[in-house]
């Protein structure tokens, strides 16, 4: 598998009721995500901000509200998909890219994305780079739980507007 560094600007937008929270990869932990099962924390992000907005939207001709937040991050190691699979990669990682809520919520499969995700973490990696499915883009899955003091990952918010509790929404 490729590792890499990142030193980037990355982009999410998160529903209004949970910005107050930027940072957490909870959400992600409560039914698992393309990269993580159940019970592990990951924040994913886009490095464009219009894949940012389409992965929001997934298939929806509408989108939800939302608060789009912008990050700076210089982190690593990193599973690197963005040049694809090579034929020294275990042949797993062809299936990154499976329909993992059909897999897990309506087959009761476990998806080996979310295996995948269990390999890049022993490795030692922080999270997975990989091309997005819906647009032209790269998206990234990080590890919250990892990241250590070498690691940068700060919201941009120098105006101090995200909200700062769920009291907002009283």
């Amino acid at each position: 598998m490729k590792l890499a560094r990142l030193d980037a600007t990355a982009y999410r937008v998160h529903t209004p009721r949970w910005a107050h929270a930027p940072l957490s990869g909870a959400g992600a932990a409560r039914a698992g995500g393309r990269a993580n099962r159940p019970g592990i924390q990951a924040l994913y992000l886009s490095l464009e901000l219009e894949t940012a907005l389409a992965e929001y939207r997934q298939l929806s001709p509408l989108m939800p509200p939302g608060l789009m937040v912008s990050y700076t991050l210089n982190l690593g190691p990193l599973v690197d998909l963005r040049d694809g699979v090579d034929a020294d990669w275990d042949p797993l990682w062809h299936d990154f890219y499976c329909d993992w809520r059909a897999l897990h919520f309506d087959k009761d499969v476990e998806p080996p994305s979310w295996v995948l995700g269990d390999i890049a973490m022993a490795a030692g990696a922080k999270g997975i780079l990989f091309p997005s499915v819906l647009v032209p883009g790269v998206n990234l899955v990080l590890y919250t739980e990892l990241l250590d003091a070498d690691d940068r990952l700060d919201v941009y918010d120098p105006d101090g507007g995200l909200p700062r509790n769920q009291r907002s929404w009283e």
